[in-house]
C-alpha cells in the first residue's frame, strides 16, 4: 500500500504485485502483452473488447484505447494510455478516464532460465474516499488481484502455446 496525502485526508492506495513465469521468448511475451486482439481473448471472462481509440494491433507509447467490460455485473468504460514503452523490457498505461480515480498498470519482462518472467505492478485508487477504501478491503483488492491473475494465467497459455509451434515449425 501507498499512503497518499489528499486534502487532509490520508488515502491508502492498494498495490498488486505479480509474476508469472512463461516459457517463451521475452520479445513474443512483450508483444502479446501489448496486443489488442490477446488483450481481448485473455479478458474474455469479462466480456471486454476494444471499442475505440486503437482497437487493432500492438500498442505503442501514446496510444489510447476504450475498453468496454462487464466487472461485478456492470457494464463499464474505461480509456487507458501507454505513457511509458521500453521495447522488450517494460511498458506501462495509465487511467485516462474511468470507474476508478487512478491507475497505473506497470508490465515488466526479465529474460530467466529460457524463458521469461513477467511481472506486473498495478497501483490503482479507488473513488469516493474513505468508501472507496473500504470496498478495496471488501472485496475490490481480491477481484482485482483475480482478474490480473487470470489475464497473466491466460496470456501463458497463449504464449506457451506459440512457442511449441514455433519449435514444431523449426524442427520441421
Amino acid at each position: 500500500y501507498r499512503k497518499l496525502l489528499l486534502r487532509k485526508e490520508c488515502l491508502i492506495m492498494p498495490i498488486i504485485k505479480l509474476k508469472t513465469f512463461i516459457k517463451a521468448p521475452i520479445d513474443m511475451c512483450f508483444d502479446l502483452a501489448r496486443n489488442v486482439e490477446i488483450h481481448t481473448k485473455t479478458t474474455s471472462h469479462t466480456n471486454e473488447r476494444a471499442v475505440g481509440g486503437v482497437t487493432t494491433g500492438l500498442l505503442k507509447k501514446g496510444d489510447e484505447v476504450i475498453w468496454e467490460a462487464i466487472h461485478l455485473g456492470i457494464k463499464q468504460r474505461l480509456t487507458a494510455k501507454i505513457s511509458e514503452m521500453d521495447e522488450p523490457y517494460t511498458f506501462t498505461d495509465v487511467m485516462v478516464k474511468g470507474a476508478f480515480h487512478s491507475f497505473t498498470h506497470t508490465h515488466s519482462f526479465v529474460e530467466k532460465d529460457n524463458g521469461t518472467i513477467m511481472k506486473d505492478y498495478f497501483e490503482y485508487q479507488s473513488p469516493f474516499g474513505i468508501i472507496g477504501q473500504l470496498a478495496d478491503k471488501l472485496f475490490l483488492q481480491k477481484y482485482m488481484t483475480w482478474f490480473l491473475v487470470t489475464r497473466a494465467n491466460e496470456l501463458k497459455k497463449i504464449a506457451e502455446m506459440e512457442t511449441i509451434v514455433m519449435n514444431k515449425i523449426q524442427l520441421g
